[in-house]
């Protein structure tokens, strides 16, 4: 397609995600590709941390259960539940919305750690979090919440192994892309109890199918259910986040029409010299 866009100047992505654009192609005819990296930011973060709260909470074990029955009305249908309070988060990918999540964990009183090797000097002291290794933060975290963009280099850097270094308690959020966790692998670990619970708001093929053995877990009427809180793609979800992320692309094409240079550029890198 990007061959027959003979006058095409940009292609603006409305969304953070720009995975589904060929940004050599599309460098290589001059054409800029942007995207709007800056909105949502808060709604996802909100997202993350709900989801964490639900699943620690229990909320779906227990609405789940009561829903067969009105018994055990009791501490039994969500046990075993860890005080947030002194709780350890992890966060990969220390970018705007990382951050945000960093932020609200540690109003939560909980304690921060974080994996980027890409983030800028000194975020991490602005934020009061911990900078460590990868497989110190999946051994030690209560936790762990992805933010990363797709890329070759984070593809599916949520696996099996990954999985297996996670503490039998914790809990897993992804609300950024889904082909960043193999879908597969969490779904064995949840079916076989080496993790407590995840809260997914993304798939690799959206939208989903029943043929997904995550997706076939979730559905499963089972007893006790499994800790499995999905969302339809909606963590970057409210009516004032749509608005901002709508204007925000119109105010990037304006930019790129009105002969300036655009503000989030994606493919830099194979435009042409000059651009």
């Amino acid at each position: 397609m990007v061959a027959q866009l003979d006058q095409c100047k940009a292609v603006v992505r409305c969304g953070v995600g720009f995975d589904n654009i060929d940004l050599e192609a599309a460098g290589e005819k001059g054409i800029y590709v942007c995207n709007v990296p800056d909105y949502g930011v808060d709604e996802v973060a909100d997202h993350a941390i709900a989801m964490a709260l639900a699943c620690n909470r229990g909320l779906i074990k227990a609405e789940r259960t009561l829903r067969r029955g009105l018994e055990p009305w009791d501490m039994r249908a969500i046990q075993p539940i860890f005080r947030i309070a002194g709780a350890t988060m992890g966060i990969i990918g220390l970018g705007r919305i990382g951050s945000a999540t960093a932020v609200r964990a540690k109003g939560l009183g909980m304690r921060v750690l974080a994996y980027d090797p890409y983030v800028r000097p000194g975020t991490d002291k602005v934020l009061g979090v911990s900078l460590v290794e990868w497989e110190d933060l999946l051994k030690t975290c209560d936790i762990i919440s992805i933010h990363t963009p797709l890329t070759e280099e984070t593809r599916c850097m949520i696996d099996a192994k990954a999985l297996s270094l996670m503490k039998p308690s914790a809990i897993f959020v992804n609300t950024a892309r889904g082909a960043v966790v193999d879908t597969d692998a969490l779904a064995m670990a949840l079916r076989e109890g080496r993790i407590a619970g995840a809260g997914v708001d993304v798939l690799p093929q959206e939208p989903a199918q029943a043929s997904m053995p995550l997706v076939a877990l979730w559905q499963e009427e089972r007893q006790p259910p499994v800790n499995l809180f999905m969302t339809p793609h909606t963590a970057f979800y409210s009516d004032q986040g749509l608005v901002e992320m709508r204007r925000k692309a119109a105010e990037e094409l304006k930019r790129v029409l009105t002969g300036q240079s655009p503000k989030n550029c994606v493919n830099a890198h194979f435009l042409p010299s000059g651009f």
